[in-house]
């Protein structure tokens, strides 16, 4: 027996781990350049450990010449603990994410050269010996950039703004642009290039020292190693073997660090799988992996493609779905669990939203093991109301990525606002947050001039009275006073109402809308989850308190990791994470993939659609038992349309409902057999193009844009037939 066979038997018995054909291919292939492609549920972080162990205990390779690269700190950590856990008697290996790396690089450097530095990311002041100054004043990042944003636009930054601000300036660092490219860069934010630009020369703008932030790390440690030849080979000769994980999440210049980092052995093993690629927005690269021959030419790529979570009908469907996308490798998801195993996908579709949640929380409130039970969602903002049931139904949750900032939003804080005006109208202070937010057409002067009036008396009778006013502001403003006072008293729920529609903040909502880039349908979507709030309750005053309440409970659910609590998370969070029962919700259009995506798709710009294919597979291969797809066909008063995803899963687990619309529809065949580049005529969008199919559901494109339509309808109802060659 040869010392490879009996390092896996020993681990056999040791660990109990038995390696598959290709994973023990992969602890074995250590020189050379290796991508391992690790479909869901593989075994990939057993794969590497044992690759490490095997290096260490078999080719005594010393384990401080093994670096493994991991995209997070929480990856970092469980490797480290897995690793410990397989090999106790062995010595640590250097686990650390790509940061950590670069910013080692950088310290190292700036204390070589002497170069003072300070973070600004909230530490302290770093000296030439890389020290902390404590009598230092800390500088955070996000109050320089609010600051400057300020100064810009003569405008206070919100919360998402500064999000998407950061996003673009980290995406812009991560792509490696040079600064003539910065404006080629899309950014949901007034004057992002300019603001980027003031922040960079504000980093410059010290005498005494540099001013650095966490993305400078990336950029910088990939320079060091670029121009500073001594130090590169000084890590060069420190390490022998390297690992990255999760790979498919890595940016351009984080592969720029690890390709200068193994230039000299070539021993590189990365983990990855490009149909969980779901970060472009921070700069990730999926096409990295595909062209990865062109940079590593003798590189093995080895697949490891048996899943040994889900039972075969969630693999099988998750394989297929996945297949949509052209531009990946060609995998092939499998698993030797029993057919007859229990389980599978269910595909639900209710009148409503509410109809949904109902539904949800009266399935959770079934199960005993609430552990292994997770609804996912693509956006934070499906959370609230979902928190919401499950608080009033005393179901305890834990909240993968908790975002508070729900409760402290500007629209939340608005509303309270003109709540807060039903009780009293004589404080110009709540008057002057909402003034410029419904009906009265207030400008700013008049504002100023109400507020130097302290009478204790209506602020709007001493607009009316007191301040001069504009012919046209007098029945605007009279009837938003009766309107405030009418609503003293109103439940919550109406009151909302009448602030959307009768005061005009819906409208005053859609002009922010179009001034300042903020994403229409998100703000509306907090004003409908009020709604769901407010439904129940009596006074706006129990409105208020609600709010508090959700707020501590979500606060809160961060200490129920691993304790009996479903999860909530969205589907880019849930990645790496597994559960019995799966519950995917609001699976329409325009959610997932949302309207930019079918927007874009629209025009020919394919990849955010197939970074939204991917999102859907991540949440798909969450589940080990069970998969609830769910959807719904109308949400606060306006038709939704089934996810375009839900159909294709449809047309896959259910080809039959195929079968039996086409024969429903008696003469629709030629009408169902319709293939992308198809020419056709809707009786009212008129000359169209087939862009894609999904089961019934197929895309077209019309001159007023792209619409996703039921053939089995259209056709049934005679709107929808091909047009003749020419």
């Amino acid at each position: 027996m040869d010392s490879k066979t009996r390092f896996f038997e020993r681990k056999q018995r040791e660990l109990g781990i038995a390696l598959n054909d290709t994973q023990k291919q992969a602890v074995l292939q250590t020189e050379g350049a290796v991508l391992l492609l690790a479909s869901p549920g593989s075994g990939k972080t057993t794969t590497m450990i044992m690759r490490i162990g095997y290096l260490i205990e078999e080719k005594g390779v010393r384990p401080a010449r093994i670096k493994a690269v991991t995209f997070s700190r929480a990856s970092a950590h469980d490797m480290k603990e897995r690793y410990r856990r397989f090999f106790p008697e062995l010595a640590p290996v250097d686990f650390s994410t790509i940061h950590s790396l670069a910013y080692e690089v950088v310290r190292e450097h700036f204390r070589r050269a002497g170069v003072a530095y300070q973070m600004i990311e909230g530490g302290g002041d770093a000296g030439p010996d890389g020290g902390e100054d404590p009598d230092q004043a800390p500088l955070h990042k996000k109050a320089i950039l609010r600051q400057i944003f300020k100064s810009v636009t003569g405008e206070n930054m919100t919360d998402d703004q500064m999000d998407e601000l950061t996003t673009y300036i980290s995406y812009i660092k991560n792509k490696l642009l040079p600064p003539e490219r910065w404006g080629t860069v899309k950014a949901g934010v007034t004057e992002a290039e300019r603001i980027l630009r003031e922040y960079e020369a504000f980093k410059r703008s010290r005498p005494d020292k540099l001013l650095l932030d966490f993305d400078d790390m990336l950029t910088l440690g990939n320079e060091i190693l670029e121009r500073d030849a001594f130090l590169l080979e000084t890590y060069q000769r420190r390490y022998d073997y390297v690992l990255t994980d999760e790979s498919q999440d890595t940016s351009l210049v984080q592969h720029a660090i690890i390709e200068k980092l193994v230039r000299g052995h070539g021993n590189l093993c990365v983990v990855a799988d490009d149909d969980q690629s779901i970060y472009s927005w921070r700069g990730a690269e999926p096409a990295y992996l595909l062209n990865f021959r062109q940079v590593y030419p003798q590189a093995q790529i080895l697949f490891m493609e048996q899943n040994y979570r889900s039972v075969p009908a969630i693999v099988d469907a998750a394989n297929q779905f996945i297949r949509r996308n052209p531009n990946r490798y060609d995998k092939n998801m499998f698993t030797e669990r029993p057919e007859e195993e229990k389980g599978g996908i269910i595909l639900r579709s209710f009148p409503d939203y509410k109809a949904q949640t109902k539904y949800v929380i009266g399935e959770i409130q079934k199960t005993e093991r609430l552990s292994e039970v997770a609804v996912l969602y693509r956006n934070n903002s499906s959370s609230v109301a979902l928190i919401n049931a499950l608080d009033r139904a005393g179901i305890p949750f834990y909240m993968k990525d908790t975002d508070n900032r729900f409760f402290s939003h500007w629209v939340v804080e608005d509303i309270l606002n003109f709540m807060r005006m039903t009780f009293t109208d004589k404080r110009p202070d709540i008057l002057e947050k909402i003034h410029l937010k419904f009906n009265g057409y207030i400008s700013k002067q008049q504002m100023a001039a109400v507020k130097e009036i302290r009478n204790n008396e209506s602020v709007f009778d001493n607009l009316l009275q007191y301040v001069k006013l504009q012919d046209y502001q007098l029945k605007p403003l009279q009837a938003s006073r009766d309107t405030f006072r009418e609503m003293k008293g109103m439940p919550p729920l109406q009151a909302i109402r009448v602030i959307r529609e009768r005061l005009g903040y819906g409208k005053a909502l859609d002009k922010m809308c179009e001034w300042m880039g903020f994403r229409k349908e998100f703000l509306i979507g907090i004003l409908n989850t009020l709604e769901e709030i407010a439904e129940t309750l009596e006074t706006m005053e129990d409105f208020a308190r609600r709010l508090k309440v959700l707020e501590s409970a979500l606060t809160s659910s961060k200490k129920r990791r691993g304790e009996h609590a479903v999860t909530l998370s969205t589907f880019h969070s849930a990645k790496g994470l597994e559960f019995e029962k799966v519950f995917m919700i609001d699976l329409v259009d325009g959610v997932i993939p949302s309207s930019e995506d079918i927007k874009k798709h629209a025009v020919g710009e394919d990849a955010p659609m197939e970074e939204a294919v991917r999102l859907f597979y991540v949440g798909m291969t969450r589940a080990k038992r069970e998969l609830e797809l769910l959807t719904y066909q109308e949400r606060d008063g306006e038709k939704t349309a089934e996810s375009r995803f839900v159909s294709h899963v449809r047309s896959i687990v259910r080809p039959e409902s195929d079968k039996a619309a086409a024969a429903g529809a008696g003469h629709s065949a030629d009408a169902l057999a319709l293939a992308a580049g198809d020419a056709v005529r809707h009786r009212v969008f008129g000359r169209g193009e087939v862009r894609a199919r999904h089961g019934d559901l197929v895309d077209i494109a019309f001159a007023e844009g792209t619409k996703t339509l039921s053939l089995h309808t259209c056709v049934e109802m005679g709107l929808l037939e091909r047009e003749a060659c020419e």
